[in-house]
C-alpha cells in the first residue's frame, strides 16, 4: 500500500502564481536566466539564485543559507503564503497534444526504503549528499518527484469533479503550456484520496531519483514528521509521455565512415534509407545518420542477451557500437558523446552532423512504460539517458516545508 497524505504547502498568492513558478534553472541559458532575474522580481529563480548579482558566487552551506534567507523574504513580503489546512493539490498541465493531471501530495520515505516506490536509475552518492544538505539547510522542497501508478477510478473521479470548478491557479507559460491547480481541503475527498492510494501497491519514479534518495537521507538525519515524507506529483502511468534520448558522437575512433559501416554490419542488417529524416519504428531497430545518409540498423538474431536491460535500444547501441567500435566505455563521462532529447527535430540533428560538429547520430525509439516497470520491478537500472519523461514540472508552484 502507498502511504500518501495531504500537507500545508507554501505557495504563491493567486495573482503571482504565473510570475513565481519557473522551469528548472538548469534549463535556462545564462542569457535567459539573467533576463528573467532582471525583469521579474517575483520569479522563484531569485530564491535559488540569491547571489546572481555578486561577482564572487557563494558555494555549499553559505549558498544554501542565502537561499533560505531569500525564501523567508518572499514569505515575509507576502509573495508566498502557507496553507491553513492540510490539503491535496490537483495539478493539470496541457502542452501540445498532451494533458497531464494528478495529485500533488506528501509521499512516505518509508515506501522508498521498503521498495514500494520503485526506481529504474542509479543515483550518484555525491549528488544525494549535496541535495540532502540543501534540503536540511533551506528547510523546503520546491519541486515534486514525478511518480506514476496504475489507473485508479476513485482518484480519477475526484479529479474530474474538481476540474468542473474554478481553478485556484490558471495560467499559460511561454512554451505554450497551460497550467491549472485546484485545492482539495474537503475532509471526505481527502479521505477518499488517501484511502485510494492505500490500495495501490507500487509507485514508480518517472523523474526525481536523486530527490527521493536525498529525502531518504534527510529523514535519517532529521527524524522529524515532515522529513519522513517528500513532495510528489502522482499521475496515472498511461498519461506519461516517454520520449527517447538520441546519441550524437563527435569522432569515429580513427575510422572512416566506410570502415564504421563494415564493423556495424557484423551486428546489424544495414539498409540505406532514401529519406530526409528517418525515425526507427521496427523491433530492435536503430536509425543512423552518417556521411550525409540515413540508415536503418536492425540487430541480427543471437546478438542480444536475454536479460531485460540488454534488450533495450540504449543497451543494444552501447553493447554493439558505442563501446566495442567507437570506444565509448562510460557514457556518463565520455566527452565524445552527447545526448539530445527526442523533442529535438531530426532536421536539427542532421544539421549538426552535416556541419561536422558531430560525425554520426543514432536515433532510438521511446522505451515503453511496461519495459520501464520491468526494469524497476527487477531492481535493475537503465543505461544513462534512456528516457526523457514528460510532464516537466515547475519549481515554486507548490512548496513542501521541512521545518
Amino acid at each position: 500500500m502507498a502511504i500518501v497524505r495531504p500537507f500545508k504547502a507554501i505557495r504563491p498568492t493567486r495573482d503571482k502564481a504565473n510570475l513565481v513558478a519557473s522551469r528548472s534553472y538548469l534549463s535556462y541559458s545564462d542569457e535567459t536566466l539573467r533576463e528573467k532575474l532582471e525583469h521579474n522580481p517575483f520569479t522563484f529563480l531569485h530564491i535559488i539564485n540569491p547571489d546572481y548579482k555578486d561577482k564572487i558566487k557563494q558555494k555549499g552551506i553559505a549558498k544554501y543559507q542565502s537561499v533560505k534567507q531569500k525564501f523567508e523574504n518572499f514569505v515575509g513580503n507576502g509573495f508566498l503564503k502557507k496553507e491553513v489546512t492540510e490539503t491535496y493539490y490537483i495539478y493539470q498541465q496541457t502542452h501540445e497534444n498532451h494533458t497531464f493531471e494528478g495529485i500533488i501530495g506528501a509521499t512516505a520515505v518509508a515506501d522508498y526504503l521498503n521498495g514500494n516506490i520503485k526506481k529504474h536509475e542509479h543515483t550518484i552518492t555525491a549528488r544525494e549528499e549535496m541535495f540532502k544538505s540543501y534540503l536540511s539547510t533551506t528547510g523546503f522542497n520546491a519541486e515534486p518527484v514525478l511518480l506514476c501508478h496504475k489507473e485508479n477510478k476513485e482518484i480519477a473521479n475526484i479529479i474530474q469533479r474538481y476540474k468542473a470548478t474554478r481553478a485556484e491557479y490558471e495560467f499559460s507559460t511561454t512554451n505554450k503550456a497551460i497550467h491549472k491547480l485546484w485545492l482539495v481541503s474537503n475532509e471526505n475527498d481527502i479521505t477518499t484520496i488517501t484511502n485510494s492510494f492505500a490500495t495501490i501497491n507500487d509507485l514508480y519514479i518517472a523523474d526525481g531519483h536523486h530527490r527521493c534518495a536525498s529525502s531518504s537521507l534527510l529523514a535519517k538525519e532529521k527524524e522529524s514528521d515532515l522529513s519522513n515524507y517528500f513532495m510528489s506529483f502522482l499521475i496515472d502511468e498511461n498519461q506519461l509521455n516517454i520520449i527517447n534520448f538520441n546519441r550524437l558522437v563527435k569522432s569515429l575512433n580513427n575510422q572512416s565512415a566506410t570502415e564504421l559501416l563494415t564493423k556495424i554490419s557484423n551486428y546489424f542488417t544495414v539498409t540505406e534509407v532514401n529519406s530526409a529524416a528517418y525515425q526507427p519504428t521496427k523491433k530492435d531497430e536503430i536509425s543512423m545518420y552518417l556521411a550525409g545518409k540515413w540508415y536503418s540498423l536492425i540487430v541480427k538474431k543471437g546478438i542480444i542477451q536475454n536479460d531485460i536491460v540488454s534488450q533495450l535500444d540504449p543497451a543494444i547501441l552501447s553493447n554493439t557500437i558505442l563501446s566495442p567500435i567507437l570506444n565509448i566505455r562510460d557514457e556518463k563521462t565520455d566527452k565524445n558523446i552527447s545526448f539530445e532529447a527526442g523533442t529535438t527535430p531530426l532536421s536539427t540533428i542532421k544539421n549538426k552532423v552535416d556541419s561536422a560538429e558531430y560525425a554520426v547520430a543514432f536515433i532510438l525509439k521511446p522505451i515503453p512504460i511496461n519495459s520501464l516497470k520491468q526494469v524497476a520491478d527487477n531492481n535493475l537500472s537503465m543505461p544513462p539517458k534512456s528516457t526523457y519523461i514528460e510532464p516537466k514540472l515547475r519549481s515554486g508552484l507548490i512548496i513542501y516545508p521541512l521545518d
